[in-house]
C-alpha cells in the first residue's frame, strides 16, 4: 500500500499541475528523444529527473518534483527515455536499466544548453541508470553536475527481478509493467522485423522472460543474466567520486532490503539512506489522502546543500 496508493491517489503538488514545454531532440543514432521543460530564471539551478520504467513526466513523483522545482526556483527537466513520450522511438533499441551511455548523452546536450548549476534524481530505473553514469564517469562527472540522487534505484538487478516475479508483486506489478512493454514491443517489432520471436513473447509471462528475449538482446547482452550482473549500480557504488544520494525504502518490495548496500561498501561520496518505510517511490507524508511532496522536499534539499 506503501507503494500503490502514492501512485494512484495522493496529492502530487500545490497549486496547479506542471506546464511542461517540449523539445524533441535528434540522437547520433538517427532517432529522438523528448525533453520536458519547466522553466525558471536564465542562471538557476537545473534539476534533470530520470524517470523509471514505462515512466514519464507524468508520473506521480516527476509531477512532486517539478512542485518542489517551482518552489525553489530552479529549473527543471524530464528527458524521456526511448518510447516513453508517447510515440514510439525509430531505432531497434529501447532503453534499460544500464541505460549510461543515453544519460551520458542527454546530460553532455543539457550541460551545453544550461548555464548554471545541474543536478540529477533518477528514481527506480532511472536511478540506476543514472548512478552507472556516474560510476563509469567517474571525476568526470563532477564537470557536468554538482550531486546527484537516486531513489528506489533497483541497484541488485536480479535480486530485483525475483522478488518482482513472486507473489502479490508477481499479479500486480509484473502484469502492470507487461500490459504497456509487451504491445509496445510488438510495435518495435513490426518497426524491425526479426529482432525477436513474437510468439515467444506472447508468452512471457514475467520481467525476466522479457529481459531474456527483449531488452538483453536489443541493448548488447547476452540475456537476462548478462544484463542484471553488468547493468546493476550496486557493486560498483564505491567508484562515484561526485556526491551522491541513494535513497531505499527497506520494505521496497521491488528490492528485498538484504539486497540494499552498507554503508563501509560505498565510498566517502554516497550517502545512504535506508529508512524502514516508504516502499517503491513512495514516501507517503500527511493525512489523508496523503501527499508526495515530502520525498522531493527531502532530495532537493540534500541537493540544494552540495549547490
Amino acid at each position: 500500500m506503501q507503494t500503490i496508493w502514492p501512485a494512484l491517489a495522493s496529492r502530487r503538488y500545490d497549486g496547479a499541475r506542471p506546464a511542461w514545454q517540449r523539445e524533441r531532440w535528434d540522437t547520433p543514432d538517427g532517432d529522438f528523444v523528448d525533453v520536458d521543460w519547466q522553466g525558471a530564471e536564465a542562471g538557476a539551478p537545473l534539476l534533470v529527473l530520470f524517470h523509471g520504467l514505462e515512466g514519464s513526466s507524468s508520473s506521480h513523483y516527476a509531477e512532486a518534483f517539478a512542485g518542489e522545482a517551482r518552489r525553489r526556483g530552479w529549473r527543471f527537466a524530464v528527458p524521456h527515455f526511448r518510447g516513453c513520450s508517447g510515440e514510439l522511438n525509430r531505432a531497434p533499441r529501447a532503453y534499460h536499466s544500464g541505460d549510461w551511455q543515453e544519460i551520458a548523452w542527454l546530460l553532455a546536450r543539457l550541460r551545453a544548453l544550461h548555464h548554471g548549476p545541474i543536478v540529477a534524481v533518477g528514481v527506480s530505473l532511472g536511478g540506476n541508470a543514472l548512478l552507472r553514469y556516474a560510476e563509469e564517469a567517474g571525476a568526470e562527472a563532477s564537470s557536468v553536475l554538482r550531486a546527484i540522487a537516486a531513489v528506489s534505484a533497483p541497484l541488485d538487478l536480479a535480486a530485483g527481478a525475483q522478488a518482482i516475479g513472486r507473489g502479490f508483486a508477481r499479479q500486480v506489478y509484473t502484469r502492470m509493467f507487461l500490459r504497456s512493454m509487451k504491445p509496445k514491443a510488438l510495435r518495435k517489432l513490426a518497426q524491425h522485423p526479426g529482432l525477436f520471436d513474437a510468439d515467444r513473447l506472447r508468452a512471457v509471462r514475467d520481467l525476466r522472460g522479457f529481459d531474456e528475449l527483449v531488452t538483453g538482446p536489443l541493448h548488447g547482452f547476452a540475456g537476462a543474466d548478462d544484463y542484471y550482473a553488468r547493468a546493476s549500480a550496486g557493486p560498483r557504488l564505491a567508484e562515484i567520486a561526485l556526491p551522491a544520494l541513494v535513497l531505499n525504502a527497506r520494505n521496497d518490495p521491488f528490492l528485498p532490503a538484504e539486497a540494499l548496500p552498507r554503508p563501509g561498501a560505498v565510498g566517502r561520496h554516497v550517502t545512504l539512506w535506508q529508512p524502514g518505510h516508504g516502499g517503491h517511490v513512495g514516501f507517503a507524508s500527511g493525512r489523508w489522502p496523503a501527499h508526495v511532496q515530502a520525498l522531493p522536499e527531502a532530495v532537493a534539499g540534500w541537493l540544494a546543500e552540495r549547490l
